[in-house]
């Protein structure tokens, strides 16, 4: 068991969503899955982390909260562990212990843990429970989600781009600075290239806006049963970066018990050292991008009926004894309780 020290002043219902991921399911919903893993500890002397308890652009604007815990983490040699959360996230420079979403693989310290986007069961929003689909001549391979090309596009994405960069820094805002990447207008580039593949059956909706665009909940609820509709009946899903550098989708696709064909975008994923990747995952880099129909149709004729189905299975699996926020935080206590 790992005991962890923390500001409980933060944990109330104030800080619901800045919390650090695991005080959430810890303080918050009381879950009893993580009463063997972690416990709260008030003694500092006594504990074996220190954790930041809500994401650290939120607490470093708590002044005195933040230097306190900071120097008491310092004072007592204790491990820190912090959380940045939004699109970009932030690796400090001292030796804490940073659980981000993303960043660039190349770039990030040895100090990053990256986490999974910890997301609903699908099959819940499905009113299913989890099944498989057969293996067909063709691979299938669906898409729901923002895409859409023309200059316009591009050059609002690049709008965007700039202004949050230059909120990021006019604000003095702990977030990696990084390159422009139009991801709504590549991700049209690409999935025309693939509906002109003729070995491949696609199946793609494209919107214009996040979510379609749509605010009431009766329409936001259709467009998620559409999403999760068409990758429920695609054995593959088409993946890359948003507006930071991770998919959500890839993840998504996982729950689902499908199979992400991921546009490797520099991209560094959760527990790369306990998970071969690419035995769950079709994984392309982005510059081979237009030989994605040679790489997935290799991919796809190399298994069996069988295997395809298991596959399924083991990927289904896989995020719910490991990427489900707490299946993902027993493993960090299992797996990295010396960090």
């Amino acid at each position: 068991m790992l005991k962890l020290y923390t500001d409980q002043n933060f944990i109330n219902e104030t800080y619901r969503k800045q919390l650090f991921p695991l005080l959430f399911d810890i303080c918050i919903l009381k879950n009893d899955a993580l009463k063997d893993y972690y416990a709260l500890e008030t003694d500092i002397a006594k504990a074996d982390v220190v954790v930041f308890p809500i994401h650290f652009n939120a607490f470093v604007k708590h002044k005195v909260a933040y230097t306190r815990l900071k120097a008491c983490a310092e004072q007592h040699n204790k491990p820190v562990w912090i959380y940045t959360s939004g699109d970009f996230g932030y690796t400090l420079k001292p030796d804490y212990i940073t659980f981000r979403l993303s960043g660039y693989a190349s770039r990030l310290s040895s100090n990053t843990v990256i986490i999974p986007s910890f997301i609903n069961d699908p099959y819940l929003k499905l009113n299913k429970s989890f099944f498989t689909v057969h293996k067909t001549e063709q691979p299938t391979i669906g898409f729901v989600g923002h895409a859409q090309s023309g200059l316009k596009k591009w050059a609002k994405e690049w709008f965007v781009y700039l202004k949050t960069q230059a909120r990021i820094i006019l604000t003095h805002e702990k977030s990696d600075l990084n390159p422009f990447y139009p991801s709504g207008y590549n991700r049209a580039k690409y999935l025309k290239h693939l509906e002109h593949c003729p070995t491949l059956s696609t199946n793609f909706i494209y919107r214009t806006h996040y979510r379609a665009g749509v605010n009431s909940t009766i329409a936001k609820e259709q467009t998620s049963l559409e999403f999760y509709k068409n990758m429920s009946e695609n054995g593959y899903t088409f993946c890359i970066r948003g507006a930071g550098n991770f998919s959500v989708r890839f993840y998504e696709t996982l729950a689902m018990g499908r199979i992400p064909v991921l546009i490797n975008t520099d991209c560094k994923l959760p527990l790369e050292d306990l998970i071969d990747w690419h035995k769950h995952a079709v994984i392309l880099e982005e510059k081979d991008i237009f030989n994605i129909e040679d790489k997935l149709q290799a991919f796809h004729q190399s298994l069996t009926h069988e295997e395809f189905i298991s596959l399924q299975q083991r990927n289904r699996n896989l995020w719910l004894n490991r990427l489900e926020r707490v299946s993902f935080f027993k493993t960090i206590q299992q797996h990295y309780n010396t960090v």
